[in-house]
């Protein structure tokens, strides 16, 4: 999801990738998760690599985990960058729903319905072959890491913990998002805005928007950097 963004970031920055637990190549440990233990993944990685200060960006679920780290480490990072994400994400039962759907069917039950709220119509119509990839991603994921994600999905909220945020942040909506619009960022930006400066972007597209939009989502990136080191 970030692939389009790699070489302009990694020419600027180490850049430190990872699969959050239950997915890739990382290990799969008994869920639930929660989102404490998927922050937590994230500072024992850094502190395994000895980077004691950081940017941590993210997109839907990574947008989550990065703001979990940014508000209980904010000593450690230094910005924050928010694509396509939210910081509560009701009804809980709708994901407690689907991490019973994927335990008792597989991710083939989810295969179709929710890669079409990743994409535009117009979008999957003219890259057939990217919407594939990533269908094939998803259904390649661990059935027990995928729902463990979704329960800790269900008990997130991160509301309270955003003024606690000290890093710039830039938030980024996509303009056909159905799963986290712009509501969603400018509530984020109103809870971060307390402790730090944080600016809300849109670009087109659905929830993948690095992908979607990628030349939009990576010069705002860069931009963001910039600032920063400028």
């Amino acid at each position: 999801m970030w692939d389009p963004q790699l070489p302009a970031l990694a020419d600027r920055r180490r850049v430190v990738r990872y699969d959050h637990r239950g997915h890739g190549r990382s290990s799969v440990p008994p869920a639930p998760y929660t989102l404490a233990d998927l922050g937590g993944d994230v500072v024992a990685l850094l502190d395994q690599l000895a980077v004691e200060r950081f940017g941590i960006g993210g997109l839907s679920l990574g947008g989550m985990v990065a703001m979990w780290v940014a508000a209980h480490h904010p000593d450690r990072v230094e910005s924050l960058a928010l694509f396509c994400t939210s910081a509560f994400l009701p009804p809980a039962q709708g994901w407690l729903d689907r991490a019973t759907l994927v335990r008792e069917g597989g991710m083939a039950a989810v295969a179709e319905t929710v890669p079409a709220r990743w994409f535009t119509p117009a979008f999957a119509a003219a890259g057939p072959q990217v919407v594939q990839a990533h269908r094939e991603m998803l259904v390649a994921t661990p059935v027990e890491g995928y729902a463990g994600c979704c329960e800790a999905i269900s008990t997130m909220d991160l509301r309270p913990v955003l003024s606690r945020i000290t890093a710039p942040t830039l938030v980024v909506a996509g303009r056909d998002d159905p799963v986290t619009p712009e509501p969603h960022a400018r509530e984020i930006a109103t809870g971060i805005e307390a402790g730090a400066p944080c600016r809300v972007e849109l670009v087109d597209g659905a929830h993948l928007a690095t992908v979607e939009s990628a030349p939009a989502c990576t010069a705002l990136l860069l931009d963001h950097l910039d600032h920063l080191d400028g």
